[in-house]
């Protein structure tokens, strides 16, 4: 029987301490040798053969991690003109044979997976006394990126910036209650980050939001936004004059942040799960300006999705469905 876990029902069995914990033990075991695979194509629009239209379809797997007995294949669908944007499914797979354990919402596992691990690598790579921070887009993933951020350092400024002004308010209203500490709004990206000295852009942005001339000594830049082709948050002069950090380096050079603005390899100094084992520096002092531009990996969705299921397999009052009935 595969249980089927929604929205509701993730968010109630997990906290932001349990993935974090997970993701954190998942950069330091994922096996070199089990590459990350990310298939994406664009959707054509309805009534027509082009692949031309307004959505793409992203495939990831397979999700391991060494000691979980399972992996997760998660397909997405992604409108950027939608609510929500994202759609999809996790699909959580016994390792021995195959049998599906579970289905999740892939939009729920994707925001938090995708912000709690943005979090634990800014915590890493930020000043020790960096507390004011800016985002740059007031989503889903800058939400969950904060709320983990909150545990683990303290925060003592937010400004809050969007493309709808509506929407920017709202968000800062939201958090000034949750963070308990001063939020503003600013009208475009440069006035954000001049704010901050943690700036997180989370944004469907295809062209750059900041350059060189942006960062100060100190400061430090997380972007999630480039993560299929095409989509830029950060221009080069930026990720090279910064230390850039990214979590797998072929998939930053085929389809995130490094290739996306026209660099290679060599424009990452390491990658998180190295600096978190020890074996490359990290921030190595005060006034350093470091970067972290994941893609996003597959062994994420299964270290919250492996939790989810335990949780939900011995509370026993989740739905369940036999789809070889």
């Amino acid at each position: 029987m595969t249980l089927l876990l929604t929205r509701s029902v993730i968010t109630e069995l997990l906290d932001p301490d349990t993935v974090m914990a997970g993701l954190h033990a998942g950069f330091l075991a994922a096996d070199p040798d089990v590459r990350p695979l990310r298939v994406r194509t664009d959707l054509p629009r309805p009534g027509t053969a082009a692949l031309s239209g307004a959505g793409t379809a992203t495939a990831l797997l397979p999700g391991a991690i060494a000691g979980i007995p399972a992996y997760t294949v998660k397909v997405n669908a992604k409108f950027p003109d939608a609510t929500p944007a994202l759609r999809g499914l996790v699909c959580l797979h016994d390792l021995a044979d195959g049998e599906l354990l579970a289905v999740l919402d892939s939009a729920t596992v994707t925001a938090w997976r995708t912000g709690l691990a943005a979090a634990l690598a800014t915590h890493a790579l930020a000043a020790d006394h960096a507390g004011s921070v800016s985002v740059i887009g007031a989503g889903a993933q800058a939400r969950m990126v904060l709320r983990g951020l909150a545990r683990l350092r303290e925060l003592t400024r937010l400004t809050v910036c969007d493309t709808d002004p509506a929407r920017a308010a709202a968000f800062a209203a939201e958090h000034e209650r949750l963070l308990g500490i001063p939020v503003e709004t600013a009208a475009e990206p440069r006035r954000a980050a001049s704010r901050g000295d943690i700036v997180v852009l989370a944004t469907w942005s295809r062209s750059p939001l900041l350059d060189a001339s942006d960062l100060r000594p100190g400061m430090h830049v997380t972007t999630l936004g480039a993560d299929e082709p095409g989509k830029v948050e950060l221009a080069a002069d930026a990720l090279r004059h910064a230390l850039t950090v990214v979590d797998d380096l072929e998939l930053a050079v085929a389809m995130g942040a490094l290739g996306n603005s026209g660099l290679g390899a060599d424009a990452a100094h390491a990658s998180l799960g190295q600096v978190l084992h020890g074996e490359r520096a990290g921030r190595e002092s005060g006034d350093q300006i470091t970067v972290y531009a994941p893609v996003g990996l597959p062994w994420q969705d299964l270290a919250l999705a492996w939790p989810v299921y335990r949780a939900a397999a011995g509370a026993g009052t989740c739905p369940r469905v036999d789809f070889l009935a």
